[in-house]
């Protein structure tokens, strides 16, 4: 599980001395924990990648607000931060792939509007699952229906 592979890489990087990614698998971990107690269950393997996910996409939120006022050296440390823990992660489907699914998404539903996008959007999330970007997938569904 990937909360093992984390949990076995801050003890390697403890005995390396390795501060900065130490830190950074450090508050990947404490969001996972954040998690499990809001939850109050333990986590399945997919709940700790969406959990990634999401703290990924806060960090390159940061990146994109630390950009604008040119803070590079800033810049520079969450890119890393997101390589490490986009290490830890499977791959996303590609677009092409996620069409692909929409494209029998749409066939079996037949949505007629917009008012259909929930329905599209929890068969979206049933058959992707935590493998797609749920903006990227939100986006082109809308892009379908107009």
């Amino acid at each position: 599980m990937i909360i093992d592979n984390i949990n076995n890489d801050i003890a390697r990087l403890m005995k390396e001395n390795d501060k900065v990614n130490l830190t950074t698998l450090k508050m990947a971990k404490n969001a996972i924990q954040t998690e499990k107690i809001n939850q109050n269950k333990e986590l399945t393997n997919d709940d700790v990648i969406a959990v990634l996910r999401k703290f990924i996409k806060q960090k390159k939120d940061d990146i994109e607000e630390y950009s604008k006022f040119n803070k590079d050296d800033v810049v520079k440390a969450l890119k890393n931060e997101v390589e490490l823990i986009s290490s830890y992660l499977p791959e996303e489907l590609s677009i092409d792939d996620i069409n692909l699914g929409l494209d029998e998404i749409f066939a079996d539903i037949k949505p007629e509007s917009i008012k259909d996008m929930g329905k599209l959007m929890a068969a979206a999330n049933e058959k992707f699952g935590v493998n797609a970007d749920k903006a990227l997938v939100s986006k082109l569904i809308k892009e379908r229906l107009s």
